[in-house]
């Protein structure tokens, strides 16, 4: 008998909204079983659930509150922890690429953790594990199980996430946590006031997602507003709204902004860009927060700071950064339980769907002769993964014109702009509306290029 495929955790996008809920009630049942009766959002005591269970900590990257606290999660679910936390003394200071450590590392454990600063390195490591593979961050691409805690804390101040109003204030860019957390804020009908610093807005690849895909409505605060920190106004598809003339932009500005829900900041991503400033950075402090629509506003960062969130606002009521990263252990509870099928009915362990068989066409040049994926940190691009990553994206149509993007099957990267080389006649069409709707089948007629000159030098003319 055939076995549906192994769960994998790469994206918060890999679980559906009803699995997350799942995971809160999962969460929210170790907080009232387990839970410090003097801190509600403590766990205290531990359990025999995963008694005779190992979880495996893969860290290639520095790691506090997200290390710790999976091991803490496991260790309380009654299970054992083995880590390997500093590359520098693994097998990867030999040499040893990803894909090799994770088919080793699978026969010691039963669940794997990693971080790594490639993105796209957690999907890799799906591809070559034969257990769950959960994403603990992945370069500047995505940390899922962050953006679990993260909403978990604002469905506990609030009785729904539908209609509020998230602000989100820094690295906007470098930061993999609010690039899950828009993209999760999105699907549970927030809407989002983007503040980032000067050159660390949103990537493109992530505003073309909220748009395209999210369905939200993008509007950038306009003159008469007033606004020097508000840099773009996501609302969501539920709400839907004519921005074609100015006073309807307005009015969005004024619904979004007149009342706060929660501010969202981080620090600067530094090691994702070292040697480089940007200069002035958004700070949260008792003067930034005095505004009107803040009053009641949850204060909330994923942690370390640097300097960007005030140490005097810890005894502000509004102060819930620290309650944010408690739950990361009933939260990692909740979902090494359900990845390890250890609660009944709210198993992740097999699934017939996720990223594991998405829809839709794949394009993936095996000879690479063609484009690559553009994003240099990604995975495809580590000189240890050269022979173990595939060339491989997954075929975009825009929903409203008849233009596809290409999306990197490892860091989801899209590439916008490219010429399509056809293998029959060695020509090229600068029209990449070609292969829309294509079929998987149908591409491997085809050779994406950059450009025209790229392509020449392969023989297309």
């Amino acid at each position: 008998m055939q076995m549906t495929p192994l769960r994998h955790i790469a994206s918060i996008n890999d679980l559906t909204n009803e699995e997350i809920a799942a995971v809160f009630d999962t969460a929210q049942s170790f907080l009232d079983t387990l839970g410090d009766p003097h801190i509600p959002h403590r766990i205290a005591r531990g359990a025999e659930l995963a008694n005779g269970m190992m979880l495996a900590t893969l860290f290639h990257e520095p790691s506090t509150r997200t290390r710790l606290s999976f091991e803490s999660a496991m260790n309380r679910l009654g299970g054992r922890v083995i880590t390997s936390a500093d590359p520098a003394t693994s097998s990867t200071a030999k040499g040893e690429s990803l894909a090799d450590s994770v088919r080793v590392v699978s026969n010691y454990a039963d669940l794997i953790v990693i971080r790594h600063p490639r993105d796209g390195a957690a999907r890799l490591a799906a591809e070559y594990a034969h257990i769950p593979v959960i994403n603990g961050g992945d370069g500047a691409h995505e940390h899922p199980t962050q953006t679990l805690c993260d909403l978990f804390t604002l469905k506990k101040k609030n009785t729904s996430l539908r209609g509020l109003n998230i602000a989100i204030a820094g690295d906007l860019r470098g930061s993999r946590t609010i690039h899950s957390f828009v993209y999760a804020l999105a699907r549970f009908g927030a809407n989002l006031v983007l503040m980032p610093a000067k050159g660390l807005e949103l990537p493109a690849h992530v505003d073309r997602r909220l748009r395209e895909e999210f369905r939200c409505t993008m509007a950038k605060p306009p003159a008469e507003a007033g606004e020097t920190n508000v840099d773009a106004l996501y609302v969501t598809a539920k709400e839907p709204h004519q921005l074609s003339l100015i006073p309807e932009a307005l009015d969005i500005h004024v619904k979004l902004t007149s009342r706060i829900d929660a501010v969202y900041v981080t620090r600067f991503q530094k090691e994702r860009e070292p040697g480089r400033n940007y200069g002035a950075y958004p700070t949260v402090d008792a003067e930034f927060l005095k505004d009107a629509k803040y009053a009641k506003a949850s204060v909330m960062h994923p942690l370390p700071r640097v300097g960007e969130l005030a140490h005097a606002l810890d005894t502000d009521a509004r102060a819930s950064y620290f309650e944010q990263a408690s739950y990361g252990v009933p939260i990692r509870m909740a979902l090494i339980a359900m990845s390890l099928g250890l609660v009944k009915d709210k198993s992740l362990a097999r699934f017939p769907g996720g990223f594991a068989t998405t829809k839709g066409a794949h394009y993936e040049d095996s000879a690479r002769i063609g484009l690559r994926c553009r994003n240099p940190n990604c995975i495809t691009h580590d000189p240890l993964e050269g022979s173990t990553t595939r060339n491989l994206f997954a075929l975009v149509p825009a929903p409203t014109s008849s233009k596809s993007v290409l999306r990197c099957h490892y860091c989801e990267t899209d590439i916008d702009t490219f010429i399509v080389g056809d293998k029959a006649n060695r020509k090229v069409q600068h029209d990449a509306e070609a292969i829309h709707n294509m079929t998987t089948k149908d591409l491997t007629q085809f050779v994406m290029f950059t450009d025209a000159t790229v392509a020449k030098e392969s023989g297309f003319t």
